[in-house]
């Protein structure tokens, strides 16, 4: 499953001490949405980070692996090496990666496949839009009531489990007697587990690389690939439907969620459960008197809200300037190369010190671009604009390691769960949003007031995120 990052804008923390992440869902993935986008905050007193490229240390309780199965092992590289092959370094990680990779591809082209199926066999447009928005709305009810059993359960178990589930789901998709309502359910279902999936995902990968820059560096690398996904994956869907029907490519997409599965299955450690507490409601409450983390949780959500505008307006941006189709292909790629550039920057030329310190900074600054949406711009000024707020997005390397470095161990799965349901809810509302408020009034008027709207509530949201601040000690006593 995808990691969740805001759609995008998943969409991650402070120069820390021991601390945790994980998306849609993702994996939001969409939230992860893979993944997936997480925001930082800024203001607290930085804990130590492992030097980039040290092997983390085991987190105490979660390195037992099964018999067979590869351990936690250290990455076998020097102090002082490059960052993001540090983290390639750490042979679970690379199955982790790999079956992010075909999860994300599952996603990405069922997604795409149901969506021309469902129009196929209906005719109906709202029908197949809703296929699409239905890959937001149960995350809110999966990230919340289903959040405790990351931490409930081992957290392989889940993973295998969910991707499992998501294979099952398309399955029954491809059988041809499948009605459309039951189609629309089964994406339901997979939009269900995703929160879990990622939240879960994000929870062991602080256990498989340690809480520090390696971590944050693991986070940003899932971050990308799934932003890469926005640029490659619906065209590479586009081509498979070329080729095969709708249920050929889902198909497809059932193989590259059993893929997923078994390289989680065999490629990652045997973990036991972090912690037992209630897996109703009562245990989400829990995490969220922790006023620090959540102020975290809350950067991680505002940026997403206000981000995902522009995306969600432009195809009626390009009708209004009246450009052509290849113009509106642009608008769309620019804010997710943006955030490539952004995490790639951060990542390799940033230590982890510097990606604390611009946290709040990018973060208040990261939709101030769509003012120029202002004067109406033409395509190349406001791809200029959405290339710079996708690099913004350079902040959540930051915020990952504060908030990972906040929750405490034994409620991590849960805090990521809910922090990556949270970040795909918000970006439905704000698509949503947008499009009510474009039926009012223009749209280059209703994204540049994204931008004043946004950086008011995102100043708030730093207001409050910097009184929290206090070493990783304070926050956990919230």
């Amino acid at each position: 499953m995808p990691e969740n990052t805001p759609r995008t804008p998943e969409r991650a923390p402070e120069p820390t001490p021991a601390r945790t992440p994980a998306a849609p869902t993702s994996e939001p993935i969409p939230a992860a949405t893979s993944a997936p986008m997480t925001l930082p905050r800024a203001g607290g007193p930085e804990a130590a980070a492992p030097a980039r490229g040290t092997a983390p240390a085991p987190v105490a309780g979660h390195g037992a692996a099964s018999p067979g199965a590869p351990g936690p092992e250290a990455a076998p590289v020097a102090v002082g090496a490059p960052g993001y092959r540090a983290v390639f370094a750490v042979r679970e990680f690379r199955f982790v990666f790999v079956a992010h990779l075909f999860s994300l591809l599952g996603v990405v082209v069922s997604e795409l496949a149901l969506t021309v199926l469902v129009y196929d066999l209906t005719k109906s447009p709202l029908l197949s839009s809703l296929t699409f928005a239905l890959g937001f709305l149960p995350y809110l009810l999966g990230g919340t009531l289903l959040a405790g059993l990351t931490d409930r359960l081992p957290p392989r178990r889940i993973l295998v489990f969910c991707d499992l589930v998501c294979a099952g789901c398309v399955a029954l998709m491809v059988v041809p007697a499948t009605p459309v309502a039951v189609l629309l359910a089964l994406r339901c279902a997979i939009a269900v587990v995703s929160p879990v999936f990622n939240g879960t995902r994000m929870a062991t990968l602080a256990d498989v690389l340690g809480e520090g820059d390696l971590f944050v560096l693991g986070r940003s690398l899932l971050r990308i690939v799934s932003q890469s996904a926005l640029l490659t994956g619906f065209a590479a869907g586009g081509v498979l439907l070329t080729l095969v029907p709708p249920r050929g490519a889902l198909v497809v997409t059932t193989v590259t969620f059993l893929a997923s599965a078994l390289l989680l299955r065999l490629g990652t450690a045997r973990r036991p459960a972090r912690g037992t507490d209630s897996p109703g409601l009562s245990g989400t409450f829990a995490v969220l008197r922790n006023r620090r983390v959540r102020a975290l949780m809350l950067m991680f959500w505002v940026p997403p809200l206000f981000a995902v505008v522009p995306e969600a307006l432009a195809a009626p941006y390009a009708d209004e300037i009246g450009v052509s189709t290849a113009a509106l292909g642009l608008l769309m790629c620019a804010l997710p190369v943006g955030t490539i550039a952004g995490e790639l920057f951060a990542g390799s030329f940033l230590t982890a010190a510097t990606r604390s310190r611009i946290v709040l900074p990018l973060a208040v600054a990261s939709v101030v671009p769509y003012l120029l949406y202002g004067p109406r711009p033409g395509v190349a000024l406001a791809a200029v604009a959405l290339f710079l707020a996708g690099a913004t997005g350079a902040y959540t390397l930051g915020l990952d390691a504060w908030f990972v470095a906040a929750v405490p161990e034994e409620q991590r799965g849960r805090a990521m769960t809910l922090m990556t349901a949270g970040m795909m809810t918000v970006q439905g509302v704000g698509m949503a949003g947008a499009g009510v408020a474009a039926e009012f009034a223009p749209v280059h008027t209703v994204v540049a007031g994204t931008g004043v709207l946004g950086t008011l509530c995102l100043l708030a949201a730093a207001v409050e995120l910097r009184a929290t601040g206090g070493g990783d000690r304070k926050a956990r006593r919230g």
